[in-house]
């Protein structure tokens, strides 16, 4: 599946983290879906908040729901006893200078719906990526990480997470990062189950050019999962 920039945005950088100040990073050929569906990746800044819930956020808000923060704190933070707790957490990451991730829309109309989010930051924001037993640090680089793929399931298999993972790069190029890590299943062509899918997989990353630098001992889904890297800078 082919991707291809905006002729305004041709190196598919943020020039600026502002609301609405690049309306498309990357988007899919039209005749590459079979709906003919672009998709429009922004970053998940404050006002985009109640689209990051949309994806993330449990149906009982009350719920301790992941929302996309285990791996950024310890097990025993406070920010994580409560459902409630956990959306006011993400809310603060959201209003930051730097947005904990980008999101996917299934259009660039402002009022678009959320298909997917995935999360990218330094690596060294990641509580237990840093302090991991099984995904080992293989430099003292300033690296940022690729942790998480949420794509909402009436659009599964149909490039979003592809997409997802260009902004992501593109993303933190335009913060200054110079090299990207993820932490993908290595699936070798088999399915894996879209609950462990969350760390995207081996293919996912080496169609977006990266490549393996380690193996580590942590598993998804029982397969095993490798560190891999890209140079963004």
């Amino acid at each position: 599946m082919t991707l291809v920039t905006s002729e305004r945005n041709r190196l598919a950088t943020f020039r600026d983290i502002a609301p609405h100040s690049v309306r498309t990073v990357y988007q899919l050929r039209q005749d590459a879906y079979p709906q003919g569906m672009p998709i429009d990746i922004r970053p998940a800044t404050e006002e985009r908040f109640d689209d990051v819930a949309t994806l993330l956020a449990p149906k009982d808000p009350r719920a301790p729901a992941c929302w996309c923060l285990t791996y950024r704190m310890s097990s025993g933070d406070l920010r994580l006893r409560s459902g409630t707790s956990r959306a006011t957490t993400m809310r603060g990451l959201c209003s930051a200078p730097v947005p904990p991730g980008v999101l996917a829309y299934h259009d660039a109309d402002d009022d678009a719906d959320a298909v997917g989010w995935c999360s990218v930051s330094p690596r060294s924001s990641y509580h237990r990526i840093v302090h991991s037993r099984v995904i080992p640090k293989i430099d003292d680089q300033p690296v940022w990480s690729v942790v998480c793929f949420v794509v909402h399931p009436g659009f599964r298999r149909q490039g979003v997470a592809t997409a997802l993972l260009e902004g992501a790069v593109a993303f933190a190029r335009e913060q200054g990062a110079t090299t990207l890590e993820g932490y993908p299943a290595d699936t070798d062509g088999q399915r894996i189950s879209a609950t462990y899918a969350y760390t995207g997989t081996r293919s996912l990353f080496e169609r977006a050019g990266f490549t393996v630098v380690s193996e580590t001992t942590s598993k998804t889904g029982g397969m095993p999962r490798v560190v891999m890297r890209r140079d963004v800078g």
